[in-house]
């Protein structure tokens, strides 16, 4: 997963990079078109996390007919969601974008990216549904492997179709989302033919595509607070994107490239975060409490050690990794703030992920998006009320951010400890034995 992650984040960083080289309102466009990503996993999350825990909880208690007929639900709704994203997409993109676009062309580069970015949107849902399933029963490579390949092909296009290498032609902002839309499709097709030919444990029976809606209910369930956490986090980002705007598109360039850089970092630390969860799921589902435990300290060592490097990094160096994507004073001004600032919080992230994860791994999510509701109103009220007073600075904004994200940090680890109490300590111990020697 770790490796999958390493290629999405070249791929963030070379679509960046050509995207960058039209301007900035060419970055603050899409940047904000890119926040619709952020509403697309919080849907695939609620219908993924589900998928994950109730396989992964399957697949511990050698039930293969429960995980089979899990995944086949998991398909057909992922098959609904994603074709209403893509009609709902394409009715608000042009709204969307002249609701948080500083100018007039930063509006038009916006809309444009979402033009093919939607439907490559709405192809992430299937994919999601395959792809957690096989993470529930501890399987990542397949899904590695493609998500390798569409990295490697959207790498290829990106210049070609951006910046028009070889045709001539180039297509600006709009290429830049024809070319996701093109690796997109490339990544559906191949874990679909993967199901097809190779996948034994969970594989499409269309005997099982009849609703059952109390299989979806159990799923979004365990998924719909995930999912929260993912659109709260994009509720957020549009908040930010909307306060800045009175400081032009500069402004929301420098926080576009630092968000993008910012979530590049990120990626391999969340791979780490994610695998915790269907280890701890399999564990718990086997009655196996002091390796659920494990799990997390584990994940959360690891995450910690990876955040402090890049903050250091981020110390030392925000405005050479600005630079990298803008050569525009003010943009490289208000990205390098925001950067340097924000990262302050990379450690409390590396927490936040990781104990998100095991409250997955336990089946019960809500108590991880009450966090999240937390933040974001100790956030929100704050920042409009500083961003209309005199003398009211962007950095306020980013300091406000770091507090607001430790408080969660605390928030979740006091709610997990009280979930490891309430559903690790009253595991039965015969069961416990039982399920020990069938393992051992």
């Amino acid at each position: 997963m770790a490796v999958s992650m390493v290629f999405q984040t070249l791929y963030y960083l070379v679509d960046l990079y050509f995207v960058s080289r039209l301007g900035k309102e060419a970055i603050a466009g899409v940047g904000l078109a890119g926040n619709w990503m952020l509403v697309v996993l919080a849907l695939s999350q609620m219908l993924g996390v589900g998928t994950t825990v109730l396989i992964s909880h399957a697949a511990g208690q050698k039930d293969q007919p429960r995980a089979q007929m899990v995944f086949n639900q998991s398909f057909v709704l992922a098959l609904i969601v994603g074709a209403a994203v893509a009609v709902l997409g394409y009715a608000f993109r042009v709204p969307y974008c002249r609701w948080l676009g500083a100018d007039a062309l930063t509006v038009r580069n916006g809309a444009a990216y979402l033009l093919f970015f939607i439907p490559g949107l709405g192809l992430q849902f299937g994919f999601a549904s395959m792809g957690s399933a096989l993470r529930g029963t501890g399987i990542v490579k397949p899904t590695m492997v493609v998500q390798i390949f569409a990295v490697i092909i959207n790498i290829v296009l990106a210049p070609v179709l951006i910046a028009g290498w070889g045709t001539h032609h180039p297509l600006g902002v709009k290429g830049a989302g024809l070319a996701t839309f093109i690796a997109m499709c490339f990544g559906a097709l191949a874990i679909t033919a993967y199901f097809l030919k190779l996948e034994q444990y969970v594989s499409f029976d269309l005997s099982m595509w009849g609703p059952q809606i109390k299989i979806w209910a159990k799923m979004l369930n365990v998924g719909l607070p995930a999912g929260g956490e993912f659109a709260l986090m994009g509720v957020y980002i549009a908040l930010v994107y909307w306060i800045i705007r009175s400081f032009g598109a500069a402004a929301q360039a420098g926080f576009g490239i630092g968000g993008r850089l910012m979530q590049s970092m990120f990626l391999p630390v969340m791979a780490i975060a994610f695998a915790a969860s269907p280890v701890a799921g399999q564990n718990f589902g086997a009655r196996q409490p002091e390796r659920v435990r494990q799990t997390f300290y584990s994940a959360a060592g690891i995450g910690l050690a990876a955040m402090f490097a890049i903050t250091l990094v981020c110390q030392a160096f925000p405005s050479a990794l600005i630079g990298l994507f803008s050569s525009e004073a003010q943009v490289v001004v208000f990205g390098t703030d925001y950067l340097r600032i924000i990262s302050w919080n990379f450690m409390a992230m590396a927490l936040i992920f990781t104990s998100s994860s095991l409250f997955q791994a336990l089946g019960n999510t809500w108590p991880s998006l009450g966090s999240s509701c937390l933040r974001l109103v100790i956030f929100a009220l704050p920042a409009a009320m500083l961003s209309a007073r005199p003398g009211f600075t962007i950095k306020q904004v980013w300091y406000l951010s770091v507090v607001t994200v430790a408080i969660q940090a605390v928030s979740n680890l006091a709610l997990l400890h009280r979930e490891f109490r309430r559903k690790l300590g009253a595991l039965p111990p015969i069961a416990q034995a039982t399920a020990a020697g069938e393992l051992g």
